[in-house]
């Protein structure tokens, strides 16, 4: 590897490549493409992150602006923020420029790095594919693509997404696909995007983590809640997590454990980007030790020192129980995997121990003592973020030089806050900029140019200010025209023409007296 990639991985702290690592990244420097086979929290992040940063370092060629050299793309935003971290961490010693393009945050700081080149791209699909239609970002200079999580990229809806991605990428390219699990129908629609691939799988497919323990209690679905309750207080759960099938059941475990004096977040795809961070944040810390999530966020979470997982319950997808456990027993720890099963669930039971291999004995749960809590209990409050002190606030308006700032938030004192205006897109306005016949029509559109009004203008026979008798002369020169009216101007056939000219010229302009289109003018 190049000198600052090995000083990266000495800093971050790794001796010896995981057998995944090992096997994989020759391939990937050699340039074939590859299928990367293996469990959950084996290190392929590293197996694809740390070939394409060497290669990066030793050609020291920029991919100059709008382009990228290397592209990631993840489903979710938590897993494409987890790669960015242990990029930044690896590359600490090269001059590797990384990115992320994710939805919920802002367009303009991502257009600013895209517009500065990015040697390495992290990008889930559907703000990838913003970026690519507005014309800020261009794929035809990218070598590499890596799809991580192949599996549910394809299965789960990206399909379509992933096949555009594709047909910007030059024809001449890398393909990567990494995942723990690859369904046979996955694996005959990943062989559309690659090229004679190698494939590389460590442990057997869908297999979880030998150091996992796992137990599976019979239950009665009435009493799911109660036995939820039991385990967290039996097992002595101070770092876990609890999966359910829906958004609606997420939220409703957490109004419930919150009651029960168990400090909990819910975390699913109906969250915002900042509730989403802080409940990761406080579940890393250890302030909030049971986190509640949906089977989306079992991909992109990744603490070291999760001990417990609970499947509330079981899922759909065999493949998802093995990601769902996987979220335990990670970087060479133990862990424990606690099922609840209905006796409507057994048959999804029996394709998980069909998929795993192995045959999971149910056992029985005690509910003594376990008692659901009051429907109006006040539930346990978190406490909030900590706010900067005084001195900091003004530390950090003042800025580094330690300088007054300028702007008027700062100058503004206490009083009502200003309304937020509008946020402008500028991928919207990108994509909707005008064509070039509309933009001759707009042209054409512009309002005329007005006669410029002489400073010595005397007033026409007729003409009278407000407030003032009209002038004898024009009720001389007009015997019969009605009283306050301005006479009609007659043309060369001695008709009064001036009006009906004066409005057809009206009729051919809009309110704003520019000059109307083909079609207004019809109309």
């Amino acid at each position: 590897m190049n000198e600052a990639v090995l000083r990266g991985i000495e800093r971050a702290g790794y001796s010896a490549p995981t057998p995944i690592q090992a096997e994989l990244i020759p391939h990937v420097l050699a340039g074939r493409d590859c299928i990367g086979l293996s469990q959950t929290g084996s290190g392929k992040t590293g197996a694809f992150v740390l070939p394409i940063l060497h290669t990066i370092a030793e050609e020291e060629q920029h991919a100059g602006p709008g382009h990228c050299r290397g592209l990631v793309v993840a489903p979710t935003r938590e897993l494409a923020m987890q790669i960015v971290d242990n990029a930044r961490t690896l590359s600490k010693f090269s001059n590797t420029k990384i990115a992320l393009l994710i939805g919920g945050t802002g367009y303009g700081p991502q257009i600013n790095a895209i517009k500065r080149g990015a040697d390495l791209l992290i990008a889930t699909p559907g703000r990838l594919i913003d970026h690519l239609e507005s014309g800020y970002l261009s794929l035809h200079r990218t070598q590499i693509i890596v799809l991580d999580e192949a599996d549910q990229m394809m299965d789960m809806g990206f399909l379509p997404a992933m096949r555009k991605i594709m047909q910007a990428m030059p024809e001449k390219r890398q393909t990567l696909l990494l995942t723990a699990t690859m369904p046979k129908p996955i694996h005959k629609l990943a062989s559309d995007f690659l090229h004679k691939p190698v494939e590389v799988e460590t442990s057997p497919q869908s297999k979880p983590v030998e150091r996992i323990e796992q137990h599976v209690f019979s239950i009665k679905a009435r009493d799911r809640r109660r036995a939820l309750l039991a385990l967290i207080d039996q097992y002595g759960v101070n770092r876990g997590i609890v999966f359910t099938r829906t958004k609606r059941t997420a939220d409703s475990l957490e109004k419930l454990l919150r009651q029960a004096g168990i400090k909990a977040f819910a975390l699913h795809g109906d969250k915002s980007k900042g509730e989403r961070n802080r409940a990761l944040t406080a579940f890393k810390k250890a302030d909030v030790p049971v986190l509640v999530a949906t089977d989306i966020a079992a991909r992109g979470i990744d603490v070291a020192s999760v001990g417990h997982v609970i499947n509330y319950e079981m899922p759909h997808v065999p493949e998802s129980y093995v990601h769902r456990v996987g979220r335990t027993a990670r970087a060479g720890k133990e862990g424990v995997a606690l099922s609840l099963c209905a006796p409507a669930e057994q048959p999804l039971l029996k394709d998980i121990q069909r998929l795993i291999g192995v045959k999971l004995s149910m056992e029985q749960l005690r509910l003594d003592g376990a008692e659901l809590p009051d429907s109006d209990a006040a539930p346990v409050m978190i406490d909030p973020e900590p706010q900067p002190s005084a001195g900091q606030r003004d530390k950090k308006k003042r800025g580094r030089a330690g300088a007054p700032s300028n702007r008027a938030s700062d100058q503004r004192q206490n009083g009502p806050r200003p309304l937020k205006k509008s946020g402008w897109n500028p991928i919207r306005v990108r994509v909707e900029e005008p064509s070039a016949d509309q933009a001759e029509q707009s042209d054409s559109s512009k309002p005329l140019k007005k006669k410029k009004k002489s400073g010595t203008r005397k007033p026409k026979v007729g003409n009278h200010r407000k407030g003032q008798p009209r002038s004898a002369g024009s009720a001389a020169a007009n015997p019969g025209a009605a009283p306050g009216r301005k006479p009609a101007r007659k043309g060369s056939s001695g008709q009064a023409q001036g009006g009906k000219k004066r409005q057809e010229a009206r009729d051919k302009r809009d309110s704003r007296g520019r000059a109307k289109g083909p079609g207004e003018a019809a109309a």
